[in-house]
């Protein structure tokens, strides 16, 4: 994996720093990003891959390259080292596999949609996930019946 700056805009006291990253398999599959780090979160602007990348392939493909992206940025841990400061902020709480976590991810979107909250958010927030793996939780919490369907058919 190759991770190189593009362009930083700095506005007061925050900057936003954007990034090209390329991965390259041995079978000739290629991906490349441009991604954006802004205040110690990772967000991605443009992906192209070849082959085309699922959905399934994209979550996996930000926890691959969040890491390096902050270290790129001085952000993260250092390889075979201790995080610093941003890395600690932004350390995920576990999280349970399985039944116990589609259970709790069930909990934590029917009690937002009780208090008239946003439940993706607050999925967001119990699992200190980003959207797109968010969204999947909440899909297998609904495959297992914890949840109803999205669209109710009439």
């Amino acid at each position: 994996m190759s991770v190189g700056p593009a362009w930083e805009v700095r506005e007061n006291e925050s900057a936003a720093s954007w990034f090209t990253v390329r991965l390259a398999f041995a079978d000739g599959a290629r991906i490349d990003v441009l991604a954006v780090v802004c205040e110690g979160c990772v967000f991605f602007e443009d992906v192209r891959a070849r082959p085309a990348l699922s959905p399934d392939d994209l979550t996996v493909l930000a926890d691959w390259i969040e890491e390096p992206l902050l270290q790129a940025c001085g952000l993260g841990a250092e390889p075979g080292g201790e995080g610093g400061t941003a890395t600690a902020a932004r350390a995920r709480p576990a999280w349970p596999r399985g039944e116990e976590g589609r259970r709790q991810v069930a909990r934590a979107y029917r009690a937002a949609q009780e208090e008239g909250a946003d439940p993706v958010l607050a999925v967001m927030s119990a699992t200190g996930y980003g959207r797109r793996k968010s969204l999947v939780l909440i899909a297998q919490a609904r495959d297992a019946g914890l949840l109803p369907p999205r669209h109710a058919r009439r």
